[in-house]
């Protein structure tokens, strides 16, 4: 089903590859399931990350995910200050619905993942800067478990 607009219907195009390979990694997850893992995650990051990082993140997302991400976004209110990687899942397991079928940190993991393959691998470099140490490994495709 086209929109009529090239510009819709690249960025509906992408952001279901990007969800597409969320729900590969987070099987036995759907589609539904696979965009709130990505809202959760990347609402948890998002709180994190200063103001620069938000939209050098947001920049790289198709455009109607930047959308999801930006979504309740409010820039004047103050970063989290999450440093730990039990401290994140605990976060992503909040803001997940009650049934989601995944763990916190597996759910994390898998989403960062797919944004590391996705993103350019500078704004990757500049997003790992902003994080602490404890954090910067659920990028990385091991240790974690997916």
């Amino acid at each position: 089903m086209s929109t009529g607009l090239a510009v819709f219907d690249t960025t509906v195009q992408q952001s279901n590859e990007w969800l597409k390979a969320i729900e590969v990694r987070l099987q036995p997850c759907d589609r539904g399931q696979a965009y709130g893992a990505f809202r959760a995650v990347t609402h948890v990051l998002r709180d994190r990350l200063p103001m620069e990082g938000v939209l050098g993140l947001s920049a790289q997302f198709p455009i109607l995910l930047r959308g999801v991400f930006l979504e309740g976004w409010r820039p004047k209110d103050r970063a989290t200050d999450i440093r730990l990687p039990l401290t994140l899942a605990e976060a992503v397991e909040a803001a997940l619905p009650r049934d989601f079928p995944r763990e916190g940190l597996g759910t994390a993991h898998a989403v960062l993942q797919v944004l590391a393959e996705r993103l350019d691998a500078g704004e990757v470099q500049k997003l790992l800067a902003y994080l602490p140490a404890a954090l910067r490994p659920l990028w990385e495709p091991e240790p974690w478990p997916a």
